[in-house]
């Protein structure tokens, strides 16, 4: 059942990215280029995201266990360090040149298009760099 749900919670998660447009990297470049030809309307999707999640976390954390698992699994460090400002200097970095982040871009692998296979190798590439590279003592 765990199996079945996170299928479907995936398939609906890839049909909201599709629908909203954040599949499309032009749509995602124009709502970066704010000095440009701005398109705000991605800002309804991520209002409509943090609402959906602000509403839907109060929800499932009122419960005593997940509905699949023993416990819920949340990230308990609390700190900005450098790694999280770089890793998402990064993430920012990547997702203006590319309009995409892996989300998106792995609901868009299912329209054909060859320049989101790309990315995608890129962004496995660039995860397995990272996997091999020797963790920093701290």
């Amino acid at each position: 059942m765990r199996a079945i749900s996170a299928l479907f919670i995936g398939i609906l998660f890839g049909l909201g990215l599709t629908i909203s447009g954040m599949i499309n990297p032009a749509k995602i470049i124009a709502f970066l280029d704010i000095a440009g030809s701005w398109d705000p309307s991605l800002l309804v999707v991520m209002a409509a995201a943090l609402a959906v999640s602000f509403v839907g976390y109060r929800i499932v954390l009122a419960r005593r266990a997940p509905l699949f698992g023993a416990a819920f699994q949340l990230p308990t460090k609390t700190t900005i360090d450098r790694p999280l400002i770089v890793g998402s200097a990064l993430f920012g970095v990547g997702w203006g040149l590319a309009g995409l982040c892996p989300g998106p871009a792995i609901s868009a692998a299912a329209l054909g298009n060859g320049d989101i296979y790309v990315f995608l190798i890129a962004l496995a590439a660039g995860m397995l760099l990272k996997d091999g590279l020797p963790a920093k003592r701290a």
